[in-house]
């Protein structure tokens, strides 16, 4: 007997797992995105006659997959920001296989951007956008918890989009004042034991099962993010941020807020994005940050390019008076 060649196998796995409908409102056009839990297919509404974007779990699952795709259809009905793509629908398909349907983001990921090697500017400006879905996110209890280049999408029209919350969490202080929908699940790990996360961007704590997570979590997957923004390369998965120290050619400035936001304590990171942020922004604006102390040389010299144009019409000045005190003496 002749077995299937591997293009057959996908071929036929690809028509087992396509999407059938119960409503004849959806129809799945083509897939655009595969992950380890679910796959993402550009489908049409023809109620409202757009183009979506419908995630389904792989295949037909487990209940612990259908259970992390409920909590992020739940996180995205919750969390309405300009940065989080927003939830139309949700529902069943035709062979019981729960999905929901989003927003059709056109654009690229983090990841595909930088290989364009944007400016430094043009990089913390953008990192600026990825943490303000995220501080939202913390105000209502959410961590993402999977933090990395992969999950932001930048749009078509300079939206700046942090994808991915299957992977997220509610605390307890957020459920305790708001019950809601039903809350993410607490999980730090998958069914085969794999931490929940992605290694080199995930925080110390998640990787273990006696320390709390809390919103600090998500600040470490920042600074991991902000780490390859700033290098080009991810963190290592072993001493994280060794390769930050030999880099003399960035800032001194920015090297300590990386490695401050990547602290292996929790206790030892910004307490919460907006002070990461913050950061970030004073830095940009050129004032002193507070995850570095200057020398009395970085002082004058952050001052110097602060208000270099200033000094060089100063500067202009005084020579001209110079010189025309010069010539008039003559």
């Amino acid at each position: 007997m002749t077995g299937l060649s591997d293009g057959a196998v996908s071929r036929l796995r690809s028509v087992a797992t396509w999407p059938e409908f119960e409503s004849p409102r959806y129809v799945a056009v083509e897939e655009i995105g595969r992950g380890g839990m679910g796959t993402v297919y550009r489908a049409t509404d023809d109620l409202l006659a757009r183009d979506v974007a419908v995630k389904i779990p792989n295949g037909f699952g487990t209940a612990a997959v259908a259970a992390r795709l409920r909590t992020e259809a739940a996180a995205l009905a919750r969390l309405e920001h300009p940065g989080i793509v927003p939830i139309h629908d949700a529902g069943r398909l035709a062979d019981g296989r729960l999905f929901y349907v989003m927003k059709l983001v056109r654009g690229k990921t983090l990841e595909a951007h930088l290989a364009d090697r944007p400016g430094l500017s043009e990089r913390l400006g953008i990192f600026e956008r990825i943490c303000e879905p995220v501080a939202f996110a913390h105000a209502l209890g959410f961590v993402h918890r999977d933090l990395k280049p992969e999950n932001v999408m930048l749009g078509a029209f300079g939206e700046v989009l942090v994808m991915d919350w299957g992977a997220a969490l509610l605390t307890d202080a957020d459920e305790n004042s708001d019950p809601g929908p039903p809350a993410p699940s607490r999980e730090r790990q998958t069914e085969d034991g794999t931490a929940i996360g992605t290694r080199g961007f995930m925080a110390p704590e998640q990787m273990t099962t006696g320390d709390p997570i809390d919103a600090r979590a998500d600040v470490y997957g920042l600074g991991a993010v902000l780490y390859l923004m700033l290098t080009g390369d991810p963190p290592a998965e072993i001493e994280p941020t060794a390769g930050l120290a030999s880099r003399r050619d960035l800032p001194a400035a920015l090297r300590a807020i990386c490695f401050r936001a990547m602290s292996a304590q929790p206790a030892d990171r910004y307490h919460d994005v907006l002070s990461l942020v913050g950061d970030i922004r004073r830095y940009r604006a050129g004032l002193a940050v507070d995850a570095h102390h200057e020398t009395a040389l970085e002082r004058t010299m952050r001052f110097v390019r602060t208000y270099r144009t200033a000094i060089v019409l100063v500067l202009t000045y005084l020579v001209m008076r110079v010189i025309v005190a010069v010539v008039s003496g003559r």
